[in-house]
């Protein structure tokens, strides 16, 4: 049986693997699944907030060395990663520029970072030990899977509708776009001020259910897929 290890980066998504994803992917074969946030111990104590690409291909290296039995993972939020400058993730200059759907963006970043943590570990590193998952825009688009799950989960039925309103507006939760002022996060910012990202999105998404978020965030699906059937190999 084989271990997972997802690097994350902040205490929401390590969380969601906790009390979302670990009994999942359990059932499917897995002996072990934990998050680490991503980064160093001197800075785990601001609890989140992407790392610079060097940091975080450090630590996702180490592990795949020190665990030769693992599978890695990440999940981050294409939203917060740098793209320009020393600490820029491989591939998201080249998605912003060459823009196109959620797959071809997040795909451009996932591969990117594949290549380069198969150039760290060598020639003969097996490359399905390196899972990358590259959220869009960020972990709040889940939240928007189902709009009605998400208000009962936060006693705010009242919000249900201007959720929906916006949900309405994108092909898919992962398609509400990324900018400053209109990322899915700040959307729920702006109807409910309150908002407490570890709290009250977790609370969203066990309210919403595992199935329904991949029913609607295909990108996710996508990955959920990939990691069962690694677990069956």
């Amino acid at each position: 049986m084989v271990r997972l290890l997802l690097h994350v980066e902040g205490q929401t998504e390590e969380t969601f693997v906790g009390e979302v994803l670990r009994e999942h992917l359990a059932s499917k074969g897995y002996s072990s699944v934990g998050a680490r946030l991503l980064g160093s111990a001197r800075q785990r104590h601001r609890r989140g907030g992407v790392r610079p690409w060097p940091s975080a291909l450090k630590d996702i290296l180490n592990h795949l060395r020190q665990d030769r039995q693992c599978i890695a993972g990440t999940m981050v939020d294409y939203y917060r990663l740098p793209a320009e400058g020393s600490g820029a993730w491989p591939g998201r200059w080249e998605a912003k520029k060459v823009g196109g759907t959620v797959e071809e963006r997040a795909g451009t970043v996932e591969r990117a970072m594949s290549s380069e943590v198969a150039a760290g570990m060598g020639r003969s590193f097996d490359r399905r030990r390196f899972v990358p998952y590259v959220m869009m825009h960020e972990f709040e688009a889940m939240l928007f899977s189902d709009c009605s799950g998400f208000c009962r989960a936060v006693g705010r039925a009242d919000l249900s509708a201007p959720l929906e309103e916006i949900r309405r507006t994108f092909s898919t939760p992962e398609d509400i776009d990324d900018s400053q002022e209109t990322a899915p996060s700040k959307r729920i910012l702006h109807l409910l001020p309150s908002y407490e990202k570890p709290l009250m999105g977790n609370l969203g998404v066990l309210q919403i259910g595992l199935d329904t978020i991949r029913a609607e965030c295909p990108h996710f699906n996508g990955w959920l897929e990939r990691l069962e059937e690694l677990a069956k190999s």
